[in-house]
């Protein structure tokens, strides 16, 4: 079932007599009087037998209950990055109803804390993300370190969760304050995420929670306790409640095929993590990023829709992801986070947008409704109408984009032609060429070549249980080129969408776009697409037809097919009926969206990392 939505009210900056940070909402303090990071180390790090707990493992993840202003987070980094004994990889997952902004966090979190703590703070600071509902994950050390936030009540959040926990940190208000975070529902879901032999450390001592703990199928005692406390809690879960616990596999070896947005995706998310990948594709004959080849520029840009529903929030997390891995990347590479502006289409379209945005409450630096003097003041344009900016709206050269991602190390790409796969054997994939010659094989194999999957697929007894994979369709699609000197209105400071859209100049040349056909047998650049195009500019951009005509560049434009499956949501998961065997597919219009989520979706499950987005919509997205 989807999480029904509910705003989120962000925390207020507040202090009681003694200057402890307090919520207002609960009227209770956020860490006991001696320090939160005291706390910390006495209760939850030795409470768990951190870090001796960790020492020899691969990952080793951790569940807080709240995260508050982040000291458990900071005890817990600054224990790991101490031990040199540590696990390879640590996970934290918190939940936090009411966040902080970054500005508020900042303010009361960088002068309370210790100065060996102060440069961890401010890291974390710097990646805080906006007051959005959902998972948020952040990476550290390099990517060794995760923290994925969950922003949402968390009795609603952990049934969502899908994660392997090791030890938890429960740290709520006090049970009379804030029972939900003590709730025997809420420790059932903890079970159900538990690994075997998972621990669990608390300040609360109260007999409801014990017996609560108890009933879930944690071995409940006492400890001694931290300051006024006498006593706190510490719980190991029964041996024969959970899954066993299991090692991340290093070094899996693991095939793509496809060399388009998508495989590039998760062959960069994959090689992060240390995974040896092979590409599979003939356009790599071309070059690396043929694929895209002469595709100057695209967009990248969230969707919002009144009930916050999956496709707007897996577009969020899709945007969020891709901004968060890419940035990193050389220019050009490396898209711009210029942003997004839609305009409304008429006088009704700006009122139901306007009232989308304020039962949303999402923070106004994520996303708002700009009238038309300030619309036209950041677009450098004239425009009679106003609309909703997504700050986080990003212009990408797909092409290099693309050469960046497959040029990291430990991916091999490989321009061949796969006609045929199979299972060779428990656990290993193997994929033939058009005449039954052996291309190559690895123990994880990830389809990532749009409709040519259904080929591949259809010689196989998988056909039955994935109907809506079978009946995703092939669109083609053009882009068209205007030379951007020839006139001021063709060339916005951010992408501009709404009848269409138009991006800022690339090399003095601006991307109109698009079409979509259904019945095209072959994609190519047609003066019909021309045409389609400014008659869609004409009305975005209130530019004549016979301006924009003159303004085309002699490049013409782009032409490209998109995979649509049903409800226009991407295909990512594993097959239920072939272990190992994973799609990546049905990206339609967005698959700059889907690329990076779809890579660390993939590369989680394989390294038993907790997952990016919820469970609802990983299935939403599963192959079917």
């Amino acid at each position: 079932m989807a999480i029904s939505f509910e705003p989120l009210v962000p925390a207020s900056v507040a202090f009681d007599a003694a200057g402890t940070p307090v919520s207002e909402q609960y009227g209770d303090v956020y860490h006991a009087e001696l320090g939160a990071l005291a706390q910390a180390e006495h209760v939850f790090l030795k409470g768990n037998q951190l870090p001796f707990r960790w020492r020899g493992r691969d990952t080793f993840t951790v569940c807080e209950t709240g995260f508050g202003l982040g000291q458990n987070f900071l005890a817990l980094w600054q224990a790991w990055r101490a031990d040199p004994e540590r696990s390879s990889r640590l996970h934290m997952v918190s939940f936090e109803a009411h966040p902080f902004s970054k500005e508020d966090l900042a303010r009361v979190l960088l002068p309370r804390v210790p100065a060996r703590f102060a440069g961890l703070a401010e890291q974390l600071v710097a990646v805080w993300p906006a007051a959005l509902p959902g998972l948020h994950r952040l990476e550290f050390e390099s990517g060794a370190l995760t923290l994925t936030l969950a922003f949402g009540f968390v009795e609603k959040l952990a049934r969502q969760l899908d994660a392997r926990v090791d030890a938890y940190f429960l740290d709520g208000f006090a049970p009379q304050k804030n029972p939900e975070m003590w709730s025997p529902r809420l420790f059932g879901q903890l079970v159900r995420m538990a690994n075997a032999g998972a621990t669990a450390a608390s300040w609360c001592c109260a007999g409801s929670v014990r017996r609560a703990l108890t009933e879930a199928g944690f071995l409940v005692s006492k400890a001694p306790g931290f300051g006024r406390k006498r006593e706190v809690t510490v719980a190991t879960l029964r041996p024969s409640m959970r899954r066993d616990s299991a090692s991340a596999v290093r070094g899996h070896s693991v095939l793509v095929v496809g060399g388009g947005l998508a495989g590039a995706g998760i062959a960069h998310s994959l090689a992060l993590r240390g995974h040896a990948v092979t590409v599979l594709d003939p356009v790599f004959g071309q070059g690396v990023g043929a694929s895209h080849k002469g595709h100057r520029s695209a967009a990248l840009t969230p969707l919002i829709s009144r009930d916050d529903d999956i496709r707007a929030r897996l577009s969020r997390a899709g945007t969020l992801r891709a901004l968060h891995r890419w940035q990193t990347l050389a220019e050009p590479a490396r898209p711009l986070r210029c942003g997004t502006l839609e305009l409304a289409t008429d006088p009704q379209d700006a009122l139901e947008r306007q009232a989308t945005l304020a039962h949303l409450s999402f923070p106004d630096s994520w996303v708002s409704w700009l009238e038309p003097e300030e619309a036209s003041r950041r677009a450098g344009l004239s425009l009679a109408r106003g609309g909703v900016f997504f700050t986080d709206g990003q212009l990408v050269r797909p092409e290099p984009l693309i050469e960046a991602l497959l040029g990291r190390p430990g991916i091999r790409c490989q321009a061949v032609q796969v006609g045929s796969l199979e299972q060779s054997g428990p656990g290993q994939w193997l994929v033939r060429d058009a005449a039954g010659r052996e291309l190559a094989r690895a123990s994880t194999l990830v389809l990532a070549n749009a409709v040519q999957a259904k080929t591949l697929l259809a010689a196989t007894p998988y056909t039955a249980a994935l109907p809506k994979f079978f009946a995703m369709q092939a669109l083609s699609g053009q882009v068209s080129h205007f030379s951007a000197p020839d006139t001021a209105r063709l060339n916005p400071q951010l992408i501009l969408g709404g009848v269409g859209y138009c991006l800022p100049a690339v090399d003095q040349i601006c991307v109109g776009g698009s079409t979509y056909d259904a019945d095209a047998l072959v994609s190519s650049v047609t003066d019909r697409g021309h045409d389609e195009v400014i008659d869609k500019l004409n009305m975005l951009l209130n530019v004549s037809v016979s301006e924009l005509r003159s303004a085309l560049h002699n490049s013409g434009g782009w032409a490209g097919w998109r995979a649509v499956a049903a409800g226009r949501l991407p295909l990512i998961g594993e097959l239920a009926q072939a272990p190992g065997l994973w799609l990546a597919c049905g990206y339609g219009s967005r698959g700059l969206t889907w690329s990076a989520l779809a890579g660390d979706i993939i590369a989680a499950r394989l390294n038993h990392e907790p997952a990016p987005v919820e469970r609802d919509l990983l299935r939403a997205i599963a192959p079917r």
